[in-house]
C-alpha cells in the first residue's frame, strides 16, 4: 500500500502546463500641448516611468482633431488647460467630444490647481502641475486614469442595460396582457418569444377578451421596425383595441380607429402595422376574419385531427392608405364543433432552413403544424416555435420576434 505522504510526493512531480497569459494592449497616449518645452518635458518623464506607451502629439485641438483621423481613440489624453483654440475647463469638454472614451489628465500651471478641480468636475480623470511631478507618478496617473474611465464606462453600461431590461419588462406587460375572458368556453395559449439581436421587444403584440354576448375577440399584430418607439406603439395599439371592442365597436370600424391612432403617435410617417382581428362565437360556430396586410392562420380541425391554412382576403396594413382608400374584407368562416384557430405573426416562417437557406415561409410552417396535429395547445405552440427555431438554427436562427395565439373550443363550447 502507498503512504499518504509517498501519493503526494508523486502527484507533485506531475508536470503542469503554464498557460500563455495574454499581454495586456499598449495604451495610446496623446499630449495636446503646445508648448514644445513641456511637451519635451513630458515624452522625457514618460521615458523615465517605465511605462510604455505609444505616444501621439497636437498642438491645438483642431491639431488633436486632425490627429484623431490617423489614429486609433486613444487610452487617454494629457491635456493642457491652454491652448490656441481653447482655454480652461472648455477645453477638456471639447477634447471629451473628439474622444469620448478616452481619460483625460490635465496638466496645469503652479497657480491653477482649482482649475485643475475645475477639469476634474468636468469629467477628467485626474490633474497634474507642471514642473511638480516624476516620472513614476506620471505613469501611475496615466494607468489609473484609464482604469477609473474604464470602470466609469462599465458602470454606465451596467446602468443603462438595467435601464433597457426595465423598460422591456414594462413594455412586454402592455404588449403581452393577460386574456379578458367571461367563461372557459374558450382556451387560450399565447406566446411570445423576443429575436435573437433584439435588445429591446420589437413591436408584435396580441390580446384575447371577451363581450357580454359570448363572443371572443382576439386581435394580433407586428409594427414595423423594432425598438422602445415601435413598442410603445404596439403598446398603444393593444390597449386602443381593447378599449373599442368592449365599448361595442367591431369589425372594420376597429381597424379604422387604431389606425387613426398610429397615424397620430407613429414617430416616422413610413411605420405601419398589420394586423389580424377575429370575434369568435363558438356556440354559432363561426369566426369573423379580418386581415390588414397580416400574414394568414391556421384551423385545427379536432374532429378530423387536420390543420389547414385560412387564407381569406386581406386589406392593407394599417397605415399605408388614407382612411377614404383604405378597405378591410370581412370573412365568415363556419367552424367544427372542436377545434382551433392560431394566430401568428411573421417571425415564425421567415427563418431560414434546408442546406440552401431557403425561406420556411407559410406553406412549411402549415407542414411543421400538420406533423404536430395531435397535440394539445399547451404543447402545440412551444413546440411549434421550438421546429420553426430547430430548423433555422443553422442559419444564424430567427433574428425577428415571434408572436403566437392558440384559441380552443370544445363540443360543449
Amino acid at each position: 500500500m502507498t503512504a499518504p505522504g509517498d501519493a503526494t510526493e508523486r502527484l507533485s512531480e506531475v508536470p503542469v502546463p503554464e498557460l500563455p497569459v495574454p499581454e495586456a494592449p499598449v495604451p495610446e497616449v496623446l499630449l495636446v500641448e503646445d508648448d514644445d518645452g513641456d511637451a519635451l518635458l513630458v515624452e522625457e518623464l514618460l521615458l523615465d516611468s517605465g511605462v510604455t506607451v505609444r505616444l501621439s502629439r497636437a498642438r491645438s485641438l483642431a491639431d488633436a482633431k486632425a490627429v484623431l483621423v490617423d489614429v486609433p481613440e486613444p487610452h487617454c489624453v494629457l491635456l493642457d488647460l491652454h491652448l490656441p483654440d481653447g482655454q480652461g475647463v472648455d477645453v477638456v469638454q471639447q477634447m471629451l467630444g473628439l474622444a469620448p472614451r478616452a481619460a483625460v489628465v490635465v496638466l496645469t500651471g503652479l497657480a491653477e490647481e482649482d482649475a485643475g478641480l475645475a477639469a476634474v468636475t468636468a469629467g477628467a480623470q485626474d490633474y497634474l502641475v507642471k514642473g511638480l511631478f516624476e516620472p513614476a507618478l506620471l505613469g501611475r496617473a496615466i494607468r489609473y486614469a484609464i482604469q477609473r474611465r474604464q470602470i466609469e464606462q462599465a458602470t454606465a453600461a451596467l446602468q443603462a442595460s438595467q435601464l433597457r431590461a426595465q423598460e422591456n419588462r414594462r413594455l412586454e406587460r402592455g404588449l403581452l396582457p393577460s386574456p379578458l375572458l367571461r367563461s372557459r368556453a374558450v382556451d387560450v395559449v399565447a406566446r411570445y418569444e423576443p429575436g435573437r439581436e433584439q435588445a429591446l421587444l420589437g413591436g408584435d403584440f396580441y390580446d384575447v377578451v371577451a363581450t357580454a354576448d359570448g363572443t371572443v375577440h382576439a386581435v394580433i399584430g407586428d409594427v414595423s421596425g423594432h425598438g422602445p418607439d415601435e413598442a410603445a406603439l404596439g403598446v398603444c395599439l393593444r390597449v386602443a383595441w381593447r378599449s373599442f371592442t368592449l365599448a361595442g365597436a367591431s369589425g372594420p370600424e376597429v381597424l379604422r380607429l387604431m389606425q387613426e391612432l398610429l397615424v397620430a403617435e407613429r414617430t416616422r410617417p413610413e411605420i405601419f402595422a398589420t394586423v389580424t382581428t377575429v370575434e369568435l362565437a363558438p356556440a354559432r360556430g363561426t369566426a369573423r376574419v379580418i386581415r390588414a396586410g397580416h400574414p394568414p392562420l391556421f384551423l385545427r380541425d379536432a374532429d378530423r385531427g387536420a390543420v389547414e391554412l385560412l387564407d381569406p382576403d386581406t386589406g392593407p396594413a394599417l397605415g399605408l392608405l388614407p382612411e377614404e382608400l383604405a378597405v378591410w374584407p370581412v370573412r365568415e368562416r363556419p367552424l367544427p364543433s372542436a377545434g382551433a384557430l392560431v394566430l401568428f405573426t411573421d417571425g415564425l416562417f421567415e427563418g431560414r432552413c434546408g442546406p440552401r437557406g431557403e425561406r420556411l415561409g407559410e406553406l412549411g410552417l402549415l407542414e411543421l403544424a400538420r406533423d404536430l396535429a395531435g397535440l394539445p395547445g399547451a404543447e402545440f405552440v412551444p413546440a411549434l416555435i421550438h421546429r420553426t427555431r430547430s430548423l433555422s438554427e443553422e442559419h444564424g436562427g430567427h433574428s425577428d420576434d415571434i408572436a403566437v395565439v392558440h384559441l380552443e373550443w370544445k363540443p360543449s363550447a
